[in-house]
């Protein structure tokens, strides 16, 4: 039994994370939202936003074997309309909020015999995508972040790898998928004709948490329906 710590596991991706890795490991979740089920799961949970909140109020394991950092934002605007504080608060979700987890926990990481840590980026960061400014600029943030750690901290054994999804469907793309319509065509731009499943998402984070990945690490693993790299 590992001891994995999941930020914004209260919804989406992060969310179907807990539920799958609180089955066999010892899970502290924290996060600003909540889903009603998280109560229900067989993890520590704690009520916090990362960003304004204080990570010393909560008392961690002396060793951490396992880091998901999945808190996240989807902030579409044309290029004209999008405000310097639209850069830094996507920045700060996405980019800041990782830095500052991982600084805290560190000490943690460096205790394990298998650390892993698993950072989200998005297809976005790959390909240009109209409206995705401020979102592409931090989650390309997110992927430079990933591998300088990586070669960084690999001294320690610590692996640090990112997931770069397309659309998944959860509570944070719902806006993107409020209509039948728009739903077909945000499917139709995908080669494998879908939209993502959180759970599809969560597996991968569990391989990468997983002693099957131990010679990976510094990778941006796409899952996006083929998106990023195949055009029919």
């Amino acid at each position: 039994m590992k001891n994995i710590v999941i930020i914004g596991c209260g919804q989406g991706i992060g969310f179907a994370t807990a539920k799958i890795l609180s089955e066999n490991h010892h899970v502290i979740g924290i996060s600003r939202t909540e889903n009603p089920e998280v109560r229900n799961l067989n993890m520590e949970f704690h009520p916090m936003d990362i960003i304004s909140g204080n990570l010393g109020e909560i008392s961690f394991p002396d060793v951490i074997d396992g880091l998901v950092y999945a808190p996240g934002s989807i902030n579409l605007k044309p290029f004209s309309r999008l405000s310097v504080d639209d850069f830094k608060n996507d920045f700060e979700v996405n980019v800041l909020g990782a830095v500052k987890t991982i600084q805290k926990l560190l000490p943690n990481l460096k205790k394990s015999d298998s650390a892993s840590v698993v950072l989200f980026s998005s297809v976005a960061a790959k390909m240009g995508m109209p409206f995705h400014a401020s979102i592409s600029a931090s989650k390309s943030a997110v992927e430079g972040l990933t591998k300088s750690l990586a070669a960084e901290l690999s001294a320690q054994k610590i692996r640090v790898n990112a997931i770069a999804p397309s659309l998944t469907d959860t509570k944070l793309a719902s806006q993107l998928l409020s209509t039948r319509e728009k739903r077909e065509a945000s499917e139709k731009r995908h080669p494998l004709q879908r939209i993502g499943d959180g759970d599809e998402i969560a597996e991968m984070v569990k391989f990468l948490l997983s002693e099957n990945s131990a010679w990976i690490t510094g990778q941006i693993i796409g899952i996006d329906g083929g998106m990023s790299n195949i055009k029919l």
